[in-house]
């Protein structure tokens, strides 16, 4: 997969999120969803949001940490933030492959393993994706339906799907 279809596909999948929240209510997207843990799709959202950032911030240093997050509280209350958040990562999406260093904090030790930005917008692809299907059990359970019917599936399963509806 070249880094332009790996692009492609992370606009498409930011996209699909923001046309979702884009059809809730600010109640709707704060609303703790007990079938969630208590967590809001808002919070989830965030979640995706600065993964997106972390990686961003870490092209530019050359270190991705997922785990320092700022955790800004504007996204996961505010939609219209949210949105406007997205447009800004999606807008910035197209770089060139670069080597990266991926840090991360086991057993209170930091670890650093080398990765790149190719491969870290692939995993920020997955991670949205499993959010999304989490986010769509909390639709669900408001009463919504997703904007689409692949909303929070990967693309593989996608795939299977219509192979075997064939």
């Amino acid at each position: 997969m070249t880094l332009t279809t790996l692009t492609s596909e992370a606009k498409a999948i930011l996209l699909e999120l923001a046309t979702t929240l884009e059809e809730l209510t600010m109640d709707e997207y704060t609303e703790r969803i007990a079938l969630l843990g208590n967590a809001s799709l808002g919070e989830h959202t965030r979640h995706i949001i600065e993964l997106f950032q972390q990686l961003n911030d870490g092209y530019a240093s050359g270190i991705v940490d997922y785990d320092n997050r700022k955790r800004d509280k504007r996204l996961q209350e505010n939609i219209d933030f949210a949105l406007e958040t997205l447009a800004i990562i999606i807008s910035g999406l197209c770089k060139v492959d670069k080597e990266l260093y991926l840090t991360t904090l086991y057993n209170h030790q930091e670890n650093q393993v080398k990765s790149n930005y190719g491969r870290e917008l692939m995993y920020n692809i997955e991670h949205c994706i499993h959010h999304q299907a989490i986010i769509k059990i909390g639709l669900l359970s408001l009463g919504k339906e997703p904007n689409n019917d692949t909303f929070g599936y990967a693309k593989s399963t996608i795939v299977y799907k219509q192979q075997c509806a064939q």
